[in-house]
């Protein structure tokens, strides 16, 4: 209706998913990077989370546009579906032929086996066969857990199976719940995609109205680019869906540029009363491009917290690092690498500090266990409108040490333990063999590692190495576990290592006054 008012060959902010307007921002380009990165890390899981609208589909297409012509790949965009549904569509999309005398009486093992059967062929032809997954934040727990299964099939070199999941926020909180945390530790690459910036707003705008035949004076003024994000929170189909009204109401007026009243009222008519929350907050707007939305959230969460404290004379420093915001995950965990050496770069944390054979850890444990596993960690902090994180540096009977919003503070425990959510991520560093937790029955350099140190930890002789986790080897596994507050279930997982890898002695980053 207003593309011949505004001089343009088609509407630039519709959201169907054109390739033509596709934009890349930073945080498109890192997310994709992680995608591609995860092809080719030998199987496990890639995660990418972010907000409705963000742009994960978009990344997903560009990525499926990218991916290496040696790579087979399944992609299911609605996954609500049951075990034996998954596994068929699995089937169906990597062009699986099931047993033709199975009829409708396909079991469970028999869609696995014959999933077993078609990967291993790949591989023997120097294949990868990845399986993506879209709107993953609807999967079931049985669904996720036979998925974690599928990632057991492996040779005795590499996994067979490599699995993306794309979704919402809140598959990472479905990740971070105690009977995940299997699937959880064989995330090997995860990635949230953030909203757009202010400056990438503007650049975003002008990005469309010029595939869409812009050639004067752009409708929409650079002083409403705030208020443009401010309102959209920088989510590109809330910036689409403001964008398009607002074209309109400036179309109905007779005006060539939208201005800073057509834009309010087109923000109430698409978002109607959280705009008129956010409208009705002049101060936020006017701070927009001023501060940023991080810094807010650092004083009015931590406006009660004591005065920071310097870091003591003798303490190592640290690899720089930029000053990091209140709810800056990614930041805080670059924070977290450089203690241990390692300086990611501009990467997504987890997935760029694995080359170095540092694990990210993520689960729930309250302030005691994270005492037990004494090192510096994470911690997600509740109480504000967004995740607010902080960084655990040292734990004592009456005390923390947080970094937050680039300050170290301390907090007496009893505030922390209000404010702090049960979420952690902390690293460990993994034997360069490490593939996943080791069961009763298996074999490699990691069992004969672990092997040696329980065997230290008893003052017994060490097995022989390529023997199996069994026997003696399997009880002494379980009873350390025990000893050491740690489920006894006789599968070592990162815990145990963490542990095991302390008592020997090994040099690590850890908790000031937070061990033993």
């Amino acid at each position: 209706m207003y593309t011949q008012h505004f001089q343009l060959k088609q509407s630039p902010f519709s959201i169907a998913p054109d390739p033509r307007y596709l934009f890349m921002s930073e945080r498109h380009r890192e997310a994709l990077a992680h995608l591609l990165y995860g092809v080719g890390s030998g199987g496990g899981f890639v995660l990418l989370t972010g907000e409705i609208g963000a742009g994960k589909t978009t990344v997903c297409r560009c990525f499926i546009e990218q991916i290496p012509a040696n790579c087979r790949l399944a992609y299911i965009f609605n996954p609500k579906l049951s075990v034996e549904e998954l596994l068929l569509s699995i089937c169906d999309e990597l062009g699986i032929e099931l047993p033709a005398d199975s009829g409708d009486k396909v079991t469970v093992k028999g869609y696995v086996d014959a999933i077993n059967r078609h990967l291993l062929a790949n591989h023997a032809q120097g294949l990868n066969s990845v399986l993506v997954i879209d709107e993953a934040q609807n999967l079931s727990a049985a669904v996720l857990e036979q998925l974690r299964l599928l990632t057991n099939l492996e040779t005795s070199e590499r996994k067979l199976l490599q699995i993306i999941l794309i979704g919402q926020p809140e598959l990472r909180e479905m990740l971070a719940r105690p009977e995940l945390e299997q699937l959880a530790q064989r995330v090997i690459a995860r990635y949230h995609l953030g909203s757009l910036t202010v400056d990438e707003t503007g650049q975003y705008i002008a990005h469309r109205l010029a595939v869409a035949g812009a050639t004067g004076p752009s409708p929409f003024p650079a002083g409403l680019t705030g208020l443009v994000h401010q309102l959209t929170k920088g989510v590109p189909r809330r910036i689409n869906l403001l964008c398009d009204r607002a074209l309109l109401g400036a179309y109905v007026e007779n005006r060539r540029q939208v201005t800073a009243r057509v834009l309010r009222r087109a923000a109430t008519e698409v978002f109607g009363g959280e705009a008129k929350r956010t409208l009705r907050r002049p101060w936020l707007i006017g701070a927009a491009g001023v501060l940023t939305g991080a810094v807010l959230t650092a004083a009015a969460a931590w406006q009660l917290a004591p005065a920071p404290v310097a870091a003591p004379a003798s303490a190592k420093a640290a690899p720089a690092v930029p000053a990091l915001a209140a709810d800056d995950y990614d930041g805080h965990l670059h924070r977290l690498a450089g203690l241990w050496g390692v300086t990611p770069g501009n990467g997504e944390p987890c997935a760029t500090a694995a080359r170095e054979d540092l694990r990210c850890l993520q689960g729930r444990a309250s302030l005691d266990e994270l005492r037990r596993l004494d090192r510096p960690a994470v911690l997600r902090l509740a109480g504000g409108a967004v995740a607010t994180y902080a960084l655990l540096t040292a734990l004592d009977g009456k005390e923390a040490t947080l970094e937050l919003g680039g300050r170290r503070q301390r907090l007496p425990l009893a505030e922390l333990e209000r404010r702090y959510d049960g979420s952690y991520t902390t690293f460990w560093r993994a034997q360069r063999t490490w593939r996943d937790e080791l069961g009763a029955g298996a074999r490699g350099p990691d069992v004969d590692w672990l092997a040696r140190r329980l065997a230290e930890q008893r003052g017994a002789s060490a097995p022989r190495e390529g023997a199996a986790l069994d026997g003696a080897v399997l009880r002494w596994l379980r009873e350390f576990q025990a000893a050491q507050q740690l489920k006894a279930d006789g599968v070592a997982g990162p815990k145990t290592f963490i542990r095991l890898s302390q008592l020997a002695g090994v040099r690590e980053p850890r908790l000031a006054g937070g061990g033993k």
